[in-house]
């Protein structure tokens, strides 16, 4: 009998064909609709294997319902929609997919950026208004990007990738990390310094850590009342890192000049969200990784974990610790 999968959105039809050589295959075949949760906790009764997304929350009671699932593959870097610690204690294995979103999602950090620094969508915006009229000295200006400090909070793949794209507007570079990383520091040419002086001294903030307890509004009002009255915090890691009503505060009252938003703590936003109705913030949908090539290779690399874990083997982005009898 073919092992069952439970894929919770649309991926690749070329995708899907691969493991519908080796399982039976079911999906939620709906792109923009997230699966409802009552009926997840119906299909992953009888599943082996199951490929979601951060959009899903796969909490204790929903694992408790698996009677047959080995694997949970979640399309992503991060994992915080996951109980870990149930998964393991139930035998199940949790892959991420790392590595193959690093220089897109740099990219689109770089990108949001210069975007909230020269102010270009609300640019954009005043043309497509019909404000535009002529020409002045004043309008419109932005910060410049060339020759000013970026601080980034959290180094890891990504905050690597981010520098090397910093150094190409001959940015200093600052970085702060729960540990401190000497080899790259000689490679990349950046400092590491504590975040309080990172926030005091930097122009750009990047916000790169991981969504955990001990990251829960890192970012909160006694951090941003440390940054410049000109500076920039830009958050492409995860909703919840930085606390949305202090951010939101600062910006209003210009404590902060401006701030570019990937990320909110709960997805999709609300329109009536405060941080949407002001003019010197940036905000996206969530598309830091949003290449057609890198989610392409997520979604491969996701059902790739789900095939290994399914014969009985260990996949390459095991995230628990679980035996393996071959």
């Amino acid at each position: 009998m073919k092992p069952k999968v439970y894929i919770t959105r649309r991926i690749p039809e070329h995708i899907v064909k691969r493991i519908n050589k080796t399982c039976e295959v079911r999906m939620w075949d709906h792109e923009d609709i997230p699966i409802p949760y009552e009926i997840l906790e119906k299909e992953i009764e009888e599943i082996d294997g199951l490929l979601c997304l951060l959009t899903e929350t796969i909490d204790d009671a929903l694992i408790r319902k698996a009677k047959n699932l080995k694997i949970i593959a979640n399309m992503a870097v991060g994992y915080n929609n996951i109980d870990i610690n149930s998964a393991t204690t139930h035998g199940i294995m949790v892959t991420n997919t790392p590595d193959v979103l690093t220089e897109t999602t740099a990219d689109l950090t770089f990108g949001l950026l210069m975007a909230t620094a020269r102010r270009l969508i609300e640019a954009s915006d005043y043309l497509k208004s019909g404000e535009w009229k002529t020409w002045s000295p004043m309008q419109l200006t932005g910060l410049d990007i060339h020759g000013a400090t970026l601080g980034i909070i959290g180094l890891g793949r990504i905050g690597e990738a981010l520098v090397r794209r910093a150094k190409g507007f001959d940015m200093k570079v600052l970085y702060s990390n729960r540990s401190r990383k000497y080899e790259q520091e000689y490679e990349l040419g950046i400092n590491y310094t504590s975040l309080e002086n990172l926030l005091l001294e930097s122009d750009f903030v990047c916000v790169m850590v991981p969504y955990t307890s001990e990251t829960k509004n890192l970012i909160d009002s006694e951090q941003l009342s440390l940054m410049k009255e000109n500076a920039v915090l830009i958050n492409t890691a995860r909703g919840g890192i930085v606390n949305e009503i202090a951010l939101y505060k600062a910006l209003k009252y210009r404590e902060i000049w401006g701030a570019g938003i990937d990320v909110f703590e709960n997805e999709p936003v609300s329109l009536d969200h405060p941080l949407l109705t002001l003019p010197n913030v940036v905000t996206l949908p969530h598309i830091g990784s949003a290449s057609i090539a890198t989610r392409t290779k997520m979604a491969n690399l996701a059902v790739t974990n789900l095939m290994t874990a399914l014969q009985n083997e260990k996949p390459q982005n095991l995230l628990n610790d679980i035996y393996f009898i071959n």
